[in-house]
């Protein structure tokens, strides 16, 4: 199977930038976003290869996910199923036959850490939620984490220590969730791979210089490993200040 994940960064903006064309192209099983950034209704994807499903924000114009797959799913959950922490459409759980799939727009941690303590409380819950689907089926896991976990996801680590998405404790948070039972699937296929990253600030012309960070990813539960075919970064692809990230995997 063949999947797909694309923080968008406001699916409206992106629609006007060749956004149908990139996604025809890459032609996934199931195809995700995050950021969307609008309800459910203010755009119609004429998408008849695909289930859709949507998770909003309460607030308007803000974080929001989506999920377009070609195979229905068994179910299908929005949110962790805790209050405090689904109201910024930011989780879609899919269940299928042999594995769930989740993807998530993890919350940023925002100037000066403002949110760091709400982060750290999520990056629990969510670890939680995740860990007791894979008592259950093996988990597919995608999405802006908003974290680079080594020094090699991105390409200034001395200058952003510190800084939101690359603090001691997302890291140390990334490293709980990989150690109790996940596989990076970019990261297990090319351990040494630098200059590889998924996002770039729209300032200082950092896409044209590479000054970027990974923190988009394919999470897989460990005993999928052996099943990951590719695992891709298309970095070629413009549209947001994120490209998409791909997996190739048998389930």
């Amino acid at each position: 199977m063949k999947f797909i994940s694309w923080n968008v960064n406001g699916l409206r903006a992106c629609l006007a930038k060749n956004f149908m064309e990139d996604f025809q192209k890459m032609n996934a099983d199931i195809f995700c976003l995050q950021e969307t950034k609008l309800q459910v209704g203010q755009v119609t994807l004429d998408l008849p290869e695909y289930h859709q499903y949507w998770n909003s924000a309460i607030k308007k114009g803000y974080s929001g996910t989506a999920v377009f797959t070609k195979q229905e799913p068994l179910s299908v959950q929005y949110g962790l199923g805790v209050e405090e922490y689904d109201q910024e459409g930011r989780v879609i759980t899919l269940e299928f036959p042999t594995f769930y799939f989740v993807t998530v727009y993890t919350p940023n941690s925002q100037r000066e850490l403002a949110r760091l303590a709400y982060r750290m409380q999520w990056e629990e819950a969510f670890r939680g939620f995740l860990l007791e689907l894979d008592q259950d089926k093996s988990v597919v896991v995608c999405g802006d984490l908003n974290v680079a976990h080594q020094e090699i996801d991105l390409k200034n680590p001395k200058t952003n220590r510190h800084n939101a998405g690359f603090t001691d404790e997302e890291r140390a948070a990334m490293t709980v969730l990989l150690k109790s039972g996940f596989t990076d699937s970019f990261r297990y296929l090319y351990p040494e791979q630098a200059g590889i990253y998924s996002w770039w600030s729209y300032m200082r012309k950092a896409r044209e210089s590479n000054a970027g960070w990974r923190i988009d990813y394919f999470l897989v539960s460990d005993r999928l490993q052996e099943k990951i075919q590719n695992a891709s970064i298309h970095n070629e692809v413009y549209g947001s200040d994120h490209c998409p990230v791909g997996l190739e995997i048998i389930l």
